[in-house]
């Protein structure tokens, strides 16, 4: 019961950043972390396959909602929520699979890097080319999806740092 609290409770926690903080702040005028899905990332590999789709869509429904942003972030986390058992495979550790939760500890940090850097890159993708709704203004898409990618991994990674050393 207690680690369904804390789940839900940084659900919680990790929304209300999303919404009423970081989607506040523009670094250069576009750049904008997408702290949000962290949440995803280190469910632990224990949960549901279709319960980690339908708290992917649901995380990203929540933000779509107070974003107005019609579903860019519903598809996108949802996208995540499904990729991340196939990387949590390829990175994470080979013994005891079904107890794992994604982080440094677990992953080492190498690997947990890796597993981050590619599902961020792809979450980010997805949302800005599914918000552009067009390949005109391709770099540009792109740009954004890199720069916020980065900004998005450097927080993860901050977050994983101060947490590994408690």
């Amino acid at each position: 019961m207690n680690a369904w609290l804390k789940y839900g409770l940084m659900f919680i926690g990790l929304l209300l950043l999303q919404v009423l903080i970081l989607n506040n702040i523009m670094f250069l005028g576009f750049i904008n972390p997408y702290l949000y899905i962290y949440f995803i990332l280190i469910l632990p590999s224990s949960v549901n396959k279709d319960l980690t789709l339908l708290l992917g869509f649901a995380l990203g429904l929540m933000v779509d909602i107070f974003c107005d942003s019609i579903g860019c972030h519903a598809f996108a986390t949802t996208l995540l929520a499904y990729l991340k058992p196939h990387f949590q495979k390829i990175f994470g550790p080979r013994e005891d699979y079904e107890a794992i939760i994604p982080s440094f500890r677990s992953f080492g940090s190498k690997e947990f890097l890796q597993y981050t850097t590619i599902l961020v890159v792809i979450h980010q993708l997805a949302y800005f080319f599914v918000e552009a709704f067009t390949f005109t203004g391709f770099f540009q898409t792109l740009l954004k999806a890199v720069c916020c990618s980065i900004l998005t991994i450097l927080f993860i990674y901050i977050i994983e740092k101060l947490s590994y050393k408690r």
